[in-house]
């Protein structure tokens, strides 16, 4: 096992004589991976900016998800209309206090990660949640992030489907083994070793 000195990468192995390509292994529930490979400086370039802005709102996600969860559980145990207007309402000022401030220094595309990551981390996208909430994520996403963005909160996290995300989860996995993230389980599964296969064998295609 060797550590690499570039910050794009973490651990690998190399098995002598055997010739199947490995994107990582599997080691009492540790992923092992790969180095990154770059086709071009312009491409590693991109990553790194990438990897910059996912690190820096993926803790926004997970904390909006922990706060979401809360809240669900909270509100089914209050029974009574009265009540539940009046917890919501104390959500929605204590989300908008946690929040605001902190997302009014991101910048557009950092705020369209978020959402992304939101619904990694929820399995429902901020327009969802703004639909069934109404109360403080309305008030989150709309006063401070979507104005402030003119991102689209109907955006929905697909690693299988858009290059860009895939990229997210790569980041995501390499920073959560670097101990630089605290990791959270997304909402759906997401298998990273299907997943590298398949943008492997996109590639191998193009």
């Amino acid at each position: 096992m060797e550590k690499q000195g570039d910050s794009t990468e973490t651990f690998y192995y190399i098995i002598e004589g055997d010739s199947i390509p490995r994107e990582f292994i599997d080691l009492e529930e540790v992923i092992l991976l790969n180095k990154i490979e770059f086709t071009s400086k312009e491409d590693r370039r991109r990553y790194l900016i990438l990897r910059r802005k996912t690190r820096k709102v993926y803790p926004y996600a997970k904390l909006a998800s922990e706060r979401l969860s809360t809240m669900t559980e909270r509100l089914k145990t209050i029974e009574r209309r009265g009540e539940r207007k009046r917890y919501t309402k104390r959500i929605q000022k204590y989300i908008e206090e946690e929040f605001s401030e902190k997302l009014k220094n991101l910048t557009r595309t950092e705020g369209q990660i978020l959402v992304k990551l939101i619904h990694r981390q929820t399995g429902r996208t901020a327009f969802d949640l703004v639909k069934e909430l109404r109360t403080g994520w309305r008030a989150f996403w709309y006063n401070t992030t979507a104005n402030l963005f003119d991102i689209s909160i109907k955006e929905e996290y697909l690693p299988f489907d858009v290059k860009e995300d895939y990229l997210i989860e790569d980041i995501l996995e390499r920073s959560f083994q670097a101990n630089l993230l605290e990791r959270q389980a997304p909402a759906f599964k997401i298998d990273y070793f299907d997943l590298t296969s398949h943008w492997n064998k996109v590639s191998k295609v193009k």
